[in-house]
């Protein structure tokens, strides 16, 4: 049996003499087009308007929305939009990175503008001069710290030979019996010594370690706040000058919500920047009380370690270290400390 050949739907439309299809063939149309249709679109979502081949349009075909699942029909007219109740995350991104960049850029202006002589700034006299008092004690703490550290050291190499030197004598004093009482004296002395020098060698470790945490824990978390303050001061004068300026400048409609977003900015950091420099005075003031408490206490045993080991006084040595409650450890009973590791 021969296979029909595939016809073009479109040249099996007769057209009358005046251009319009004939009604006897306008089914079969609709019902191939119905055939070709992707499912779930029925002819009666789907509107055919033909007109005329010798008019400027050409047919349509107009598809209605599909029904719901609950079976009702959506409304087809207008525009289908979707609602963005969630905001898009990248968006988000974009907008702190403009907002992030917009605040370093005003920033950077007063930095320069400052450093040229050009811009003005905000300078609380009193709490500045505290900072800078603050900054020149750390400087001379730290020479201290270090100064001290270099005696310790110092020391503990000389209680090492002083401790290898008495055993020597000793060793000497068992050997030589013509010279026993000789090595036997001056082995008792280097190990009285040593025995001495343990003991301020823990008074000064103890006086290191305290002054220590005093600079680079307590007076180094003030500096920190202290860095925060002007950061926020950089700000406040940044956007100061930017609403000063508008001001400064014509007033219409087009300037005035640029000029009340401005103040209301301005306002803002002007809250931080007062927040920051309230914090930094308490801080300031917290910190001169235990600074004077605690280097009070290290001075004075450092200063009676010192006397008393010089002094030859074993004992007002080992009261010094009981008044300050300083223990001292037992020679290998524990780990060696850092500074016998170096």
């Amino acid at each position: 049996m021969a296979q029909e050949s595939p016809k073009n739907s479109a040249a099996e439309i007769p057209v009358t003499s005046n251009g319009q299809l004939e009604d006897s063939h306008e089914h079969s149309f609709n019902r191939d087009l119905k055939c070709s249709l992707p499912v779930g679109l029925g002819l009666s979502e789907t509107k055919i308007t033909s007109h005329g081949f010798d008019g400027a349009k050409e047919g349509v075909v107009e598809a209605g929305q599909f029904p719901s699942k609950g079976g009702r029909a959506q409304q087809k007219s207008g525009p289908v939009v979707l609602a963005d109740e969630v905001k898009n995350p990248a968006m988000e991104k974009l907008e702190l990175v403009r907002k992030w960049s917009l605040n370093t850029y005003k920033c950077t202006r007063q930095i320069i503008s400052e450093k040229l002589g050009r811009g003005s700034r905000t300078v609380d006299l009193e709490l500045e001069a505290q900072i800078d008092i603050l900054r020149d004690n750390k400087k001379k703490y730290e020479n201290i710290l270090r100064l001290a550290q270099t005696l310790s050291t110092q020391l503990f190499q000389m209680v090492h030979t002083q401790r290898q030197l008495g055993d020597a004598f000793a060793d000497l004093s068992l050997k030589s019996l013509e010279l026993h009482e000789e090595f036997g004296y001056n082995a008792e002395t280097q190990k009285l010594l040593a025995k001495n020098g343990e003991t301020l060698l823990g008074a000064i470790n103890f006086f290191i370690a305290s002054v220590n945490t005093l600079v680079n824990k307590t007076i180094e978390d003030t500096l920190l706040t202290v860095k925060q303050y002007e950061s926020a001061r950089i700000e406040y004068d940044a956007y100061r000058t930017d609403l000063e300026e508008l001001n400064l400048g014509p007033r219409d409609a087009n300037t005035l919500p640029k000029i009340e977003q401005s103040q209301q900015l301005f306002q803002v950091h002007k809250e931080k920047y007062d927040k920051m420099r309230n914090d930094v005075s308490i801080k300031l003031k917290f910190l001169e009380e235990n600074k004077v408490k605690v280097l009070h206490n290290q001075l004075v045993l450092f200063h009676n370690a010192i006397a008393a080991y010089f002094a030859g006084n074993q004992k007002q040595l080992e009261q010094t270290l009981k008044q300050f409650h300083i223990k001292l450890k037992t020679p290998g009973a524990d780990a060696p400390s850092w500074l016998e590791e170096q």
